[in-house]
């Protein structure tokens, strides 16, 4: 996955329904906060910087250090593994989960100071290189 180009800015504006388009200007404003990188286009994915991971398998590729999709029905929020943030998932409000992914159907009813510190510790993650199950080189 790479950068695709394009404005964020264009593309958050066109994000529906309405409330997806709100939880997506949050986001925006949130994850560049935290990263202290401009956001970017990777297709349909709002990314803040980038990283080059490899798997102990050979398996690798490169993505967003940290990024999130505006979705219909909730808004997918990226992170290196949700059983990582199970402490403070419990904590966050109402919310479902994948193996790497957050989803909210509403940014208003989350604890975002929770939701910060889950951001926070997952780019913190990537940052410091990963783990053995995930080498994380930051390009950007």
């Amino acid at each position: 996955m790479r950068p695709t180009g394009g404005s964020v800015a264009t593309f958050v504006a066109g994000v529906t329904p309405v409330k997806r388009r709100r939880d997506a200007e949050t986001l925006t404003a949130l994850l560049q906060e935290i990263s202290g990188r401009e956001p970017e286009l990777w297709g349909t994915i709002v990314g803040f910087g980038g990283c080059h991971y490899r798997y102990p398998t050979g398996t690798e590729g490169d993505m967003p250090l940290l990024a999130f999709a505006p979705r219909k029905t909730a808004s997918t929020i990226y992170l290196e593994s949700t059983t990582a943030h199970a402490d403070d998932l419990a904590r966050l409000g109402p919310h479902s989960t994948g193996v790497g992914c957050l989803y909210i159907k509403d940014l208003e009813e989350v604890d975002l100071d929770v939701l910060r510190d889950i951001l926070t510790a997952s780019l913190r993650w990537a940052e410091d290189g990963g783990s053995e199950q995930a080498v994380i080189t930051v390009t950007g």
